[in-house]
């Protein structure tokens, strides 16, 4: 198969990615083998080509954010069909023994794997993954519109879910790429009121035109307090910022994997008044079974823009460059 390989991880302007031939996967006894029929493009994935997070595999096949069609099962596998649609996502697997897969908290497991990084992913043709830890995906919803739910959707849902939120409140959204543009789909579905701060003017007029209820450049302070925010955008410089555009007992989350160092936070200007700052870190398969189901109620869609899988070097330049808004995807080549 046909499948991309992170061979010399480095700024993407260099090539640290290469188009190469590699076996098709052969599924463990608990495994699923997937025919990929679209994969998103997280910024994760330019984190582990651009070295960011250090590959835990060598020559590994970043993507997780996978739709695909089970085309083979292991012997110990039940419940999945051949030819049936399944989703891959970033969480590939826990031990399920540790105290935090105990008290609900797999997301925190210290012998944790993930797709793309710890094994390969769907910057390929074929990929495999735990059976237990595949997504059965909703029906009538395109396999490219799907692809971006899979991580973009289920950790803003995550970073939503830990910025603590009252209902009907004011949410500020810093940064509005591929997971904000669906979170903050969901939050006005669920009543809230958002306010964006973002750069450039792609992703500006696609936050209006999903119903934000003001768009500010990203150091601007919102046009009022905000009961809630959350920082998508991995850049550190934004956190004070956000701090002080909250009200009174207002929780920040921060929902990138890799955002630059954090400044100095001021404590009467951005901690004072019982203010919250909570990281994110992964998600659970509960995580995800609850967001594709909230997803499919609201009619929540990734606004997406495709590339054939022979151009995953050029989708990843063009998310580091910010030269799309929402999300990019990869298709199988004609």
């Amino acid at each position: 198969m046909r499948a991309w390989s992170v061979n010399r991880p480095g700024p993407i302007g260099e090539h640290p990615i290469e188009f190469v031939d590699k076996p098709v996967p052969t599924p463990g006894p608990d495994e699923l083998l997937v025919k990929v029929r679209a994969c998103g493009v997280c910024r994760t994935d330019l984190h582990v080509t651009e070295g960011d997070l250090p590959v835990h595999r060598e020559g590994v096949t970043p993507g997780h954010e996978v739709v695909g069609e089970v085309v083979e099962s292991g012997e110990g596998v039940r419940g999945w069909r051949r030819g049936e649609r399944v989703g891959v996502a970033w969480l590939h697997h826990t031990d399920g023994t540790c105290r935090y897969c105990a008290r609900g908290d797999e997301n925190l497991c210290p012998a944790s794997t993930y797709t793309g990084w710890d094994v390969d992913g769907g910057y390929a043709e074929y990929t495999t993954v735990p059976a237990e830890f595949a997504y059965r995906l909703p029906d009538g919803v395109d396999d490219v519109t799907l692809a971006p739910l899979l991580c973009a959707g289920i950790i803003g849902y995550r970073a939503l879910v830990r910025a603590s939120l009252p209902e009907g409140g004011r949410l500020g959204l810093y940064g509005f790429g591929g997971s904000a543009h669906l979170c903050a789909q969901l939050a006005i579905a669920q009543g809230a009121e958002v306010h964006v701060m973002t750069r450039g003017a792609e992703a500006q007029q696609l936050a209006r035109s999903l119903g934000a209820a003001s768009v500010n450049d990203a150091y601007d302070a919102p046009p009022v307090p905000l009961d809630a925010a959350i920082t998508f955008a991995p850049v550190g410089d934004l956190v004070p910022v956000a701090m002080r555009a909250l009200d009174r007992g207002g929780v920040l989350s921060i929902a990138g994997i890799h955002p630059s160092d954090i400044p100095a936070l001021n404590y009467e200007r951005e901690l004072f008044y019982e203010k919250e700052i909570r990281s994110v870190t992964a998600n659970t398969r509960e995580d995800g079974r609850e967001f594709l189901e909230l997803a499919a109620r609201y009619g929540i869609a990734a606004t997406t823009h495709t590339y054939p899988l022979s151009k995953a070097d050029q989708a990843l330049a063009d998310l580091k460059a910010g030269r799309f808004d929402g999300a990019a995807v990869l298709v199988p080549d004609a």
